[in-house]
């Protein structure tokens, strides 16, 4: 029987692991135990029930996306792939995202649809649209009764006057806030003197949120034809409108920020550019007027035209030098020409054939010489018109001329 090392199997489970399609993107609902944070930030623990157990590890990558501090005890439902770690031949769950048990159900449907849509290319980058550096109009969709529609106008006021404002009363929470929400989106996208829409509410978990996990409305959002810019929750919040969406802002604040040149900092931006074009423009009419001045007016015109003359001078010379070149160039050009011509038409053999001499060829019509034929072999004999099919008669190699 073949005879395989350790790490030949481990590498072997492993691989047989990896490539097992039911082993990957699980969601496993278990209690945490020895749960160790390391110094590096990835954090192990143990995942169990009530008759088995399972070491897990979460890299730091994924750690600091946590919304909550995992703790020994904690009833969760983890989200990884299973493999195996080579050097122990210890198989164990890699796990990307923690949830909280109890809303398990409503955060697989949110990575199943994530996944969907991330699949069709609705969170590619070369989708999104171009935010307008100074937008005239900004609709916004929120809520009336919401914080949210306070804290953008506050930021909006603070930084861009120069801009209209259309507010569209959306719900953004609950039975039927999808609807509405994809409704509003279609009337924004429909409206010519629209250049930018906000789609905003505050905080939440994942239940008040919903509305922004929706299909219909990350369709509303990718098939917009205004950019959208998505500031829904809090920093550390994300949904599937903040992928699909044109911009995400972490606070609808943010967005407003997002969606807004500061009015100050361009006033002090144009100050500034119109500083210097003064400057500039001084320092040039200084230096000219002084010019004038100093050369008076007939010096300057004579100066001037002997500036003109020297161009002239220096035009006229170039265009003869070439010139000069191209009527050179193109002499020796033909000269070539004809010399090559006179040296293949001397090559020709149709001139030898002309002569009174002939050329021995083969069957295949290949050249010959007495070097190659004997007695009774056939040739031809190719004449400037014609050819004569002959015998060998004799071969002598010597030379008789």
């Amino acid at each position: 029987m073949p005879v395989i090392t350790v790490s030949q199997l481990n590498n072997y489970m492993k691989r047989y692991i990896d490539q097992n399609k039911h082993l990957s993107e699980l969601w496993v609902k278990a209690e945490i135990s020895n749960c160790k944070k390391h110094y590096s930030g990835h954090i192990y623990m143990t995942l169990k029930d009530e008759n088995s157990s399972i070491k897990a590890i979460m890299f730091k990558s994924n750690a600091d996306k946590l919304k909550f501090v995992p703790e020994d005890g904690s009833k969760v439902i983890a989200f990884g792939n299973v493999g195996v770690y080579e050097k122990d031949g210890v198989y164990q769950l890699y796990v990307e995202a923690i949830i909280p048990d109890g809303v398990g159900e409503l955060y697989a449907a949110y990575e199943k649809l994530k996944n969907k849509l991330m699949l069709e290319g609705l969170f590619d980058e070369t989708h999104k649209k171009q935010i307008p550096s100074f937008p005239k109009n900004i609709g916004i969709v929120t809520s009336v009764s919401g914080a949210a529609l306070k804290d953008i106008m506050n930021v909006i006021q603070r930084r861009y006057l120069l801009c209209n404002i259309c507010i569209y009363p959306a719900k953004v929470q609950g039975i039927g806030a999808a609807d509405t929400i994809c409704s509003v989106l279609y009337f924004f996208s429909k409206k010519s003197d629209c250049d930018v829409v906000i789609l905003a509410r505050g905080g939440g978990s994942i239940e008040d949120l919903w509305a922004f996990n929706e299909e219909k409305t990350a369709r509303a959002i990718f098939e917009c034809a205004k950019p959208v810019i998505c500031g829904v929750g809090h920093e550390t919040d994300y949904t599937i409108s903040d992928f699909v969406a044109d911009l995400r802002a972490p606070t609808p604040s943010a967005a407003a920020e997002l969606a807004t040149p500061s009015h100050a900092e361009l006033k002090n931006m144009v100050l500034k550019y119109k500083s210097k074009v003064d400057f500039v423009i001084n320092f040039m009419f200084e230096k000219s007027y002084k010019q004038i001045q100093a050369f008076g007016r007939e010096k300057l015109i004579k100066v001037l035209e002997n500036y003109f003359e020297r161009k002239e001078l220096l035009y006229n010379s170039l265009k003869n030098r070439m010139l000069n070149s191209y009527t050179k160039t193109s002499s020796n050009a033909l000269q070539k020409l004809a010399s090559l011509s006179s040296s293949l038409e001397a090559l020709d053999p149709k001139k030898v054939l002309k002569r009174g001499y002939t050329f021995i060829v083969d069957n295949n019509n290949k050249y010959l010489n007495a070097e190659k034929l004997k007695k009774g072999d056939t040739f031809k004999l190719i004449f400037e018109k014609g050819s004569a099919l002959s015998t060998v008669m004799e071969v002598k190699h010597e030379k008789e001329y």
